[in-house]
């Protein structure tokens, strides 16, 4: 079933990282479908958090997207190669997103493979942020585009998988973020631990 809208509205954006887990994204781009199991998500608070692009409000060209009201793409080009996608959720002018981090590829693994390159290995494919927006075809034309939508959505297939499993630690790459480097804001479950 695909998740409204609303779902994005939430305000509690760490219970929602750790919600996606086991969820499902999906993407037309091209005129081709890609799939896979939402397994690694990383939760970013907004105006309280050092570690965020909008941390103390802060507005440019780029962060504008993640004041907008939740259930959109936030697309951003990381040191100048790497496109990495999130998800902006709250209300309007509450800047929170969630980075998604890792998935375990369903549909459309070709596609993939063809857009990261013939010598990547099926385990890589989609095992880091910049890898996922590279193999669903996830570029800065996808920003502010609805989640939800023709292009990207999320569904719920009620995967069964114990919650237990799913690992809560610090993020990755911002220690620049002081105390906040340390929140356990970055949720994780293993690919085999998914049937």
């Amino acid at each position: 079933m695909k998740i409204s809208k609303d779902y994005f509205l939430q305000p509690d954006v760490v219970m929602l990282a750790q919600n996606l887990i086991g969820k499902t994204l999906h993407t037309k781009i091209d005129g081709a479908i890609t799939s896979g199991i939402i397994t690694e998500t990383e939760a970013y608070e907004g105006a309280i958090d050092k570690a965020s692009h909008a941390y103390k409000g802060r507005r440019t060209a780029r962060t504008e997207t993640m004041f907008k009201q939740g259930g959109i793409a936030y697309v951003y080009l990381c040191y100048g190669m790497h496109h990495l996608f999130n998800i902006v959720t709250n209300e309007k002018e509450i800047p929170h997103a969630i980075l998604i981090r890792a998935l375990k590829p369903v549909t459309g693994e070709a596609h993939m493979q063809q857009r990261r390159g013939k010598g990547v290995h099926a385990k890589r494919l989609t095992a880091g942020p910049g890898m996922v927006a590279k193999a669903m075809g996830i570029d800065l034309h996808c920003n502010g585009i609805n989640i939800g939508g023709s292009k990207i959505w999320i569904t719920d297939e009620h995967i069964n998988f114990d919650k237990a499993l799913i690992k809560a630690t610090p993020r990755i790459g911002v220690a620049y973020a002081g105390e906040a480097a340390n929140w356990p804001y970055r949720f994780v479950v293993n690919h085999g631990d998914i049937r």
